[in-house]
């Protein structure tokens, strides 16, 4: 139990519960193995390799602006965003349209996932978590760091910024730049999602409203305690068009690449769960009823990886038969014969 890879425990009445607590899962009959396997292990896979690969992109994207800005300075050592934003990025502002996609996402439903079971391999072939992937969320993320922070450097510098012809200072800068950041990396997240409910929307878009309450309510308080950032949403930011529009073109700039990349996708390489999806969202199932028992008997065929699986059984089974008899023999000619 504690030395394999997927521990899941069949439980009775009388049951050791050491061994139920030394197991991931517990079932107490075999036939809810099929529900876990198929519906809950492809969810969970779907769903942690997304939010680690979105952790990779969110991360870099708002990690690397402080990297652009220092070198952009000559390595002043100042940093462009006040500390409290850097303290609320990870532990507010961006942490739950993470959980709401960990815990709630679903590419397919529950009895989808169960009428074409074939869905489970793209598990087993790492579909979703190979270095393609990873890489091409880094990517996205290095991307989004270079639109967010050239942008903004191009856009406020020299530039008038409020009706008065007064261009922007450090701490409108960095406070745009900075709403740049949360707009397009929860946006990213929204178009990562597949099934949406009221909690990911809550979480998704009152993340966003968060950063723009605290901002408001930041710079209300004292100027010795809000300093920089006293009345910067009211009197600095909230009246100049240059500000808003500046966040709606670099949200748009930094999720095109991705638009573009998975309508692609969608049209010329689908994946199956593009095609299931489709075809329920089409209500293809229910006017075609041929067309979807066809499906389901595809999903259902014997495939090459249990195939494979079982033909290795048998070999390691041999295997051990062969190593048997050779044991054997050997002590049988090594006995000394009797004088």
């Amino acid at each position: 139990m504690q030395a394999s890879n997927f521990p899941v425990k069949l439980t009775y009445f009388q049951m050791d519960l050491q061994a139920v607590m030394a197991s991931d899962f517990s079932i107490s009959q075999f036939r809810f193995l099929e529900r876990l396997l198929v519906v809950h292990g492809h969810w969970c896979y779907k769903r942690i390799a997304q939010m680690i690969c979105y952790f990779f992109y969110k991360n870099i994207a708002f990690g690397l602006t402080l990297f652009y800005f220092e070198a952009f300075t000559g390595f002043s050592g100042q940093s462009v965003y006040n500390d409290w934003y850097m303290l609320l990025f990870n532990v507010i502002l961006t942490s739950l349209p993470v959980i709401s996609l960990g815990v709630f996402e679903q590419d397919v439903s529950s009895e989808v996932c169960l009428q074409f079971p074939a869905l489970y391999q793209q598990g087993t072939k790492n579909l979703f978590f190979d270095w393609y992937r990873i890489l091409g969320w880094m990517g996205n993320g290095l991307y989004s760091s270079l639109v967010i922070f050239i942008l903004n450097i191009v856009i406020f510098y020299n530039q008038a910024f409020r009706a008065g012809g007064q261009t922007a200072d450090m701490a409108a800068v960095g406070a745009t730049m900075f709403s740049c950041i949360i707009c397009a990396v929860n946006c990213q997240i929204a178009l990562t999602m597949s099934h949406f409910t009221w909690i990911q929307h809550l979480f998704v878009w009152g993340s966003v409203a968060t950063w723009f309450l605290f901002l408001l309510l930041y710079g209300l308080m004292p100027p010795s305690y809000s300093g920089d950032v006293y009345g910067l949403l009211v009197e600095v930011l909230g009246p100049a068009p240059i500000y808003w529009s500046t966040i709606l073109l670099v949200t748009v700039a930094c999720i095109v690449p991705y638009l573009v990349h998975i309508s692609f996708q969608r049209c010329f390489n689908p994946m199956d769960h593009h095609i299931i999806q489709e075809i329920k969202y089409y209500k293809k199932d229910v006017e075609d009823q041929r067309m979807w028992r066809r499906e389901r008997s595809k999903a259902r065929q014997e495939t090459k990886i249990g195939f494979t699986a079982r033909v290795d059984a048998k070999i390691r089974q041999f295997k051990v038969k062969l190593q048997r008899r050779s044991s054997t023999l050997v002590s049988q000619n090594c006995m000394p014969s009797p004088s």
